[in-house]
């Protein structure tokens, strides 16, 4: 399957994908009222931010910036949606200790090790790897929101995990709720 516009630069069907959307704003805010307009019935907030990271694969506790977006957003009782906006990197909820992000490097590597010639390399690419550990990690998770706070359990962090580094990349964090 072909997403509308096509892939990435460089694509050798020469279909150009379309230009990414400009980076302003940085965040979104709106609220929904109801009929009689004294109560809101949904407030949403929509932020975004980039990485670019130093190494090939990372693993980033962003924990902070959801929980500073729900603070910002006002809601009270909703969700927050966390997506990463690339196919070779992932948002995941987990224990934020390092044995065991070591542990998830490794079972990613021996599932999709780097390296061997992946069918998607044919295009000229060589980021097949990256691309399976998207599927097994998946690009988003969503996080209930319970009196203005996420709403985790006790060892629960949120991560980025970037499988395709050393370039600008971006996540999108979007609040949902009363």
């Amino acid at each position: 399957f072909r997403k509308p516009g096509g892939r990435d630069a460089g694509d050798p069907s020469g279909i150009q994908s379309p230009s990414p959307p400009s980076p302003k704003p940085q965040s979104a805010f709106s609220t929904r009222w109801a009929a009689n307009e004294a109560e809101p019935i949904l407030k949403t907030l929509t932020e975004y931010f980039w990485f670019n990271t130093k190494n090939q694969r990372e693993y980033i506790n962003i924990t902070r910036r959801v929980e500073d977006a729900v603070g910002k957003s006002g809601v009270r009782e909703g969700m927050v949606l966390i997506s990463a906006m690339h196919i070779t990197a992932a948002v995941y909820v987990n224990d934020a200790e390092s044995g065991l992000i070591a542990d998830v490097e490794d079972w990613l590597q021996e599932l999709a090790p780097e390296g061997p010639d992946y069918r998607h390399h044919r295009t000229g690419e060589t980021n097949g790897d990256a691309h399976l550990k998207n599927l097994l990690m998946h690009h988003q998770v969503i996080v209930p929101i319970t009196e203005g706070r996420l709403d985790l359990g006790p060892w629960q962090q949120i991560f980025y995990a970037e499988f395709d580094g050393r370039r600008k990349k971006r996540v999108v964090i979007k609040v949902m709720g009363e």
